[in-house]
């Protein structure tokens, strides 16, 4: 049996029936008196009764302490028992009551209260079917909670609140009491992405409560807005170009990143980060990050600010041209790739450029990625510095002796080397003297005699094919071979046997519209011009001679010209000849009677 006071009269307390008489109603003090005087015995019941006037009135005393206590009202009660199941409270009334464990967890399972704690409640009804109080802890805490909610309302106070989830037009807020928090006010600024909120707990203000229909909703902006206003205030009154200030990143762009100063943004471009290339803003900062960052510039009337970071440091391109001197070796890491060439970055701040020409001495790089990849470290040779446009020109190959200056050397022109055909294009062939070293053999150079239309009507791809170095260029990479000038040059030979006024024989190759090609030797043509094909001689004026291809005349040299390989020839200046040694044969034997187109018709 437990006693505890009813919190209304000390003299009055409230007595636990035995099972099956809780909640019976029945004053302490009238169960005491009964019980009494059963202990002294039954014969005497009749004599020590209690007088009935005097049982109403006790009666009346103890139903009359509880009447202030309403239902629907926060109490304080004390914790008598804990079980595994339920809390058993008693606030005073004629029965105590009972309340579940799990309105006394905490989030990680553990009971809060122990007996002889003192907790507010809510009673909800006087008694349920079993004699108990019905009350609620749970509730209690949640009615506490709307009157302080309608406080902070009434006197705009700060709550805190932790997101529990995204709903439709915002988030949900747990404050005590479940609350809503518009998506529109959740920052000064558009929110992305709420869902990157939950679990936060965060600061707002109650600017709408109705507690009949259940709904709170919440405002973090109007506090920031407030918040901001009295930062920016006390920003503005001490802003200043040149001022180093420690901001915020609010947000970031493609063209650079937003820095909250304290109630003012400002602008960091992307070309005030660093001395070195920045590809985008995220690649240094992200939002949230706290940095230290100067005043470039400050319009008070727009309220705009330009903000460098860059500037805290000194420019290491003042002084770059000292530390990378041209024809010194540097090394550094290789950052980036383009068509071009590849960057090295040879400290922050500072990147080289390495030509694609400027790879390989002797290899056609397409692509610097056949020779390099991001993030190799290399070493190069500084080729030109240009402080005023921040470029520093570097060469791979200039590491190593360049092949093409030993090639002379090596292969002095007129010599003979073999080589494998690598490729064929229409202008010649290339030969592969040495690894990733190719000389080419001009369509020009590959026969004496015959006319090379493409390189494939004498060579093909993979031939191991003999020839003649004929120069050298070592500045422009260029290697010229000859394949004809392995034999001995039939023009020349031709231009020292014969003269002008030579009468040789020749065959008709082909025929154009201005003479006909003639072969003399094989490999060895001439041209008979249609103005030397034969004359119309006489008044008769006997038929012209026709040429056909393949037949075979007699002519006579007329023209020989070594330098262009050039020989012209002449049918008519033959005949001429001829008629000139007839007409003088005739007139020595003292001829003369016949006329000259007698003489040519009997030719």
């Amino acid at each position: 049996m437990t006693n505890v006071d009813s919190g209304n009269d000390p003299g009055l307390k409230t007595q636990a029936a035995p099972a099956g008489q809780k909640g019976s109603g029945v004053p302490a003090q009238a169960h005491a008196t009964r019980w009494s005087t059963r202990a002294a015995g039954n014969s005497r019941d009749s004599e020590d009764q209690l007088d009935p006037q005097e049982y109403a009135r006790l009666l009346d005393l103890y139903d009359n302490s509880f009447r202030h206590i309403a239902e629907g009202e926060v109490v304080k009660g004390t914790v008598i028992k804990v079980t595994p199941s339920e809390v058993i409270v008693d606030v005073g009334y004629k029965s105590e009551g009972i309340i579940p464990i799990e309105e006394f967890l905490d989030e990680q399972r553990q009971i809060t209260v122990q007996p002889g704690d003192i907790v507010d409640v809510l009673l909800e009804r006087t008694e349920d079917r079993d004699g108990y109080v019905v009350l609620s802890r749970e509730k209690a805490e949640k009615m506490k909670i709307w009157d302080e909610v309608e406080k902070a309302y009434g006197e705009k106070k700060v709550v805190i609140g932790r997101v529990i989830e995204r709903i439709k037009g915002g988030l949900a807020v747990d404050i005590g009491v479940r609350a809503f928090l518009p998506g529109s006010q959740v920052d000064v600024r558009p929110v992305r992405n709420l869902d990157a909120l939950r679990g936060q707990e965060l600061r707002m203000r109650v600017i709408k409560v109705n507690k009949k229909r259940g709904n709170i909703v919440l405002s973090r902006k109007v506090l920031l807005e407030e918040e901001n206003a009295e930062k920016k205030k006390h920003t503005l009154n001490t802003l200043a170009e040149g001022k180093v200030l420690r901001g915020t990143v609010k947000n970031i762009t493609d063209y650079g990143a937003f820095i909250d100063m304290g109630g003012i943004d400002g602008l960091l471009h992307i070309t005030d980060m660093s001395w070195g290339r920045v590809g985008h803003p995220s690649e240094l900062f992200k939002v949230n990050d706290e940095i230290d960052v100067i005043v470039l510039k400050y319009d008070a009337a727009t309220e705009r600010v330009s903000l460098g970071h860059k500037q805290l440091i000194a420019d290491p391109w003042s002084d770059v041209t000292e530390r990378y001197a041209v024809g010194t070796r540097v090394g550094g890491k290789v950052v980036s790739l383009t068509d071009y060439g590849a960057f090295v970055e040879l400290e922050p701040g500072v990147e080289g450029l390495i030509h694609v020409s400027e790879m390989s001495w002797s290899k056609r790089v397409k692509h610097p990625s056949k020779i390099l990849n991001a993030g190799d470290a290399v070493e190069a040779m500084v080729l030109g510095v240009d402080p005023q446009a921040r470029r520093i020109s570097l060469g791979l190959k200039q590491i190593e002796a360049n092949p093409w200056h030993e090639l002379a050397d090596k292969y002095p022109i007129g010599s003979r080397i073999v080589g494998r055909v690598r490729n064929l294009t229409e202008f010649g062939a290339f030969v592969e003297v040495e690894e990733d070293i190719d000389g080419l053999i001009h369509v020009s150079d590959m026969s004496w005699s015959k006319r090379v239309k493409h390189p494939s009507d004498v060579l093909k791809k993979g031939d191991k094919v003999e020839a003649v170095v004929l120069n050298i260029d070592a500045e422009n990479q260029r290697l010229s071979l000859g394949l004809k000038q392995l034999a001995s040059d039939i023009w020349e030979d031709f231009f020292q046997r014969h003269r002008v006024n030579d009468v040789i024989e020749g065959k008709v190759v082909r025929m154009t519209n201005f003479g006909a090609f003639v072969e003399i030797e094989e490999g060895i043509e001439g041209l008979i011009h249609v103005s030397e094909f034969d004359d119309q001689i006489g008044p008769e004026k006997a038929e012209k001679i026709e040429l056909a291809v393949d037949h075979t005349y007699p002519m006579k040299i007329i023209k020989l010209s070594p330098a262009e390989r050039k020989i012209g020839l002449s049918i008519k200046a033959l005949k001429e000849d001829r008629d000139r040694e007839d007409w003088q044969s005739y007139t020595d034997s003292g001829g003369g009677q016949a006329t000259l187109g007698d003489h040519f018709r009997n030719q």
